[in-house]
């Protein structure tokens, strides 16, 4: 049996806390190494953490050598917002730092995933069921440099057969971590605001459609990407990933209808421009034919679901 041995970058984000928690039930504490730029609590006490700057080339080679790892999630990233908000920040983390990292892997022959996004997409992209191949032209820091990464992700792939594995990630819902600088964070910031105080302010418009996706499905299919067959998978790009979609005003409905006396206004800000540049829906035909995606989560689900454990999380907080 295969020995594995991952390492997470990132790991104290949204996605990174929670893929974490997987990998570490499925192949043991000690065989996961999670390393993030700042110290995290949560995954220290769970098992390895390591500090780690992604654009330290020195350490990462370091870090590669002494531990050695089979398997790369390279999670390290400025989100949408903060992106645009500091684009050279974003530009030394998101593309140089993804270099490095490919560079470890390639020397290592460790096997890789590094998570896209629909930022890829651009105004110029079919907006409804946006396919997987299709007019690419971004407009935000963090869409160029993930249209950036997927490029530098295929080169290597075909230029030194690195073993390479990417999705374009939707918005993504959790309560497992506080809402992070992302424009499509609104679907969780909603949440605790919710409980918190019965009302949210919305920065995007009313009858804005993005795709979204629970975060227990993305992580569920990024492990079922990770495991398939090498020879199962011909695209080449990241895949597009998709489970449904809604608007600000379906989203505070569906509360609502769990939670009556909820209400939501709207003040919209600069993400409204980000949210306009990309698609409203996804067509993910090639992830569900070629490795079997099928996502779980409706919408009425994740409303029910985020509720109780942003309440519990609360709680847990306040005591």
């Amino acid at each position: 049996m295969k020995t594995h041995k991952i390492l997470l970058t990132g790991a104290g984000g949204q996605i990174g806390i929670e893929l974490t928690a997987r990998l570490r039930e499925k192949y043991g504490r000690d065989a996961v190494l999670a390393t993030d730029v700042q110290v995290s609590p949560v995954l220290e006490a769970d098992g390895p953490f390591e500090l780690l700057n992604v654009t330290d080339g020195a350490a990462l080679e370091a870090l590669f050598a002494r531990f050695k790892p089979t398997q790369v999630y390279h999670l390290a990233s400025l989100l949408s917002a903060t992106s645009e908000r500091k684009p050279q920040l974003a530009w030394e983390v998101n593309v140089n730092g993804l270099l490095l990292v490919l560079e470890a892997c390639k020397v290592h022959r460790a096997r890789l995933f590094w998570p896209s996004s629909i930022a890829v997409f651009g105004p110029n992209t079919p907006r409804i069921m946006t396919p997987q191949r299709t007019v690419i032209d971004p407009s935000t820091i963090y869409g160029i440099g993930k249209l950036t990464g997927e490029r530098w992700c295929a080169y290597y792939k075909a230029k030194h057969g690195l073993d390479v594995r990417s999705l374009r990630y939707p918005g993504l819902i959790s309560y497992a971590a506080f809402p992070g600088g992302g424009t499509t964070d609104y679907a969780v910031d909603i949440f605790f605001q919710a409980v918190q105080q019965g009302t949210y302010t919305c920065y995007l418009g009313p009858d804005t459609a993005l795709p979204m996706m629970y975060m227990d499905d993305a992580i569920r299919g990024t492990l079922e990407l990770m495991e398939a067959p090498v020879d199962a998978l011909k695209t080449e790009e990241g895949y597009n990933f998709a489970a449904l979609s809604f608007t600000p005003a379906e989203l505070a409905r569906a509360i609502q209808a769990q939670m009556p006396g909820f209400a939501m206004d709207y003040r919209l800000d600069e993400r409204q421009a980000i949210a306009d540049s990309w698609p409203a829906s996804i067509d993910d035909r090639e992830a569900r034919s070629e490795w079997g995606w099928k996502p779980k989560f409706d919408l009425p689900a994740i409303v029910s679901t985020m509720l109780e454990g942003v309440s519990r999380k609360l709680a847990a907080e306040a005591r």
